[in-house]
């Protein structure tokens, strides 16, 4: 929730209302409320161990909540595994990215989906979907669409990575750190990929720990601390200090924290 005045039209793609998560003794996630909205890209931030990745894995079917509700377009839905997840619409690039070296982009692309033609891999549909789909979101820096995927660089990776989301429809891409390890200029290919996929209506998860690419590119910014959302809403009611604030104490007394609903509940 944010501050009055300032919600999105449209009705989240995802909303999540009291999951919780356990392992044991651990709570890794408690009664979180959040919401993804539609065709905008959602930052998801906070200190290692703060519960993204276990939240990340609850919504690509990883793992199912012990309590609590997942709404997929309005409607509960049981997220029981990550097929489950894909089928919806939901594609997460993991930081290792899932890529195959030894292959080329085309068979990267299509890993799984292959295409047959008389009962023979039909390359050249391949070839042109692959080289259409980088096209339209504008990667330009690649070679040749069946170079090996290990001659690439780290953002070219990414972009083969989203291209491959955006192949297979994804509605929801979701992204763990998709900027870690990257230098500026493939950092700025990777923002700029991400801005694209917005652009088309897509929706982004972004889990990065990097707050200038976070306030470069969200939309909106959900923080979370030892497994609870303190703080979520548009990302100009935010700025770094505040994040870090939320991201450390669980609340911030700069600004105006009726802009954050979701302080500590």
């Amino acid at each position: 929730m944010s501050a009055e005045g300032s919600e999105p039209d449209t009705a989240p793609l995802v909303q999540l209302r009291g999951v919780t998560k356990s392992f044991g003794a651990v709570q890794a996630l408690t009664g979180v409320d959040l919401d993804i909205q539609t065709g905008q890209v959602t930052a998801l931030v906070g200190d290692n161990g703060a519960g993204k990745s276990s939240l990340v894995k609850t919504i690509s079917g990883l793992w199912e909540p012990d309590k609590g509700d997942i709404l997929w377009e309005g409607s509960p839905v049981r997220l029981r595994s990550p097929k489950a997840a894909e089928a919806l619409g939901i594609t997460t690039i993991y930081q290792d990215l899932a890529l195959c070296d030894n292959l080329d982009i085309v068979q990267n692309m299509f890993l799984g989906h292959e295409r047959l033609r008389h009962l023979t891999l039909d390359e050249a549909s391949m070839e042109i979907t692959a080289r259409d789909t980088l096209t339209e979101l504008n990667v330009t820096t690649i070679r040749s669409i069946r170079q090996p995927v290990a001659s690439l660089s780290g953002g070219q990776r990414q972009s083969v990575a989203v291209a491959k989301a955006v192949m297979s429809k994804a509605k929801l891409v979701i992204m763990d750190e998709p900027t870690a390890a990257l230098g500026v200029a493939q950092t700025t290919m990777v923002l700029s990929l991400i801005k694209r996929l917005a652009g088309r209506g897509d929706t982004v998860l972004m889990i990065s720990h990097n707050l200038p690419d976070v306030f470069e590119v969200a939309d909106r910014i959900a923080v979370l601390r030892l497994g609870r959302v303190v703080a979520s809403g548009p990302a100009a009611t935010f700025d770094s200090q505040v994040v870090v604030d939320y991201m450390t104490t669980g609340r911030s007394d700069r600004g105006s924290n009726g802009d954050h609903a979701g302080d500590e509940h």
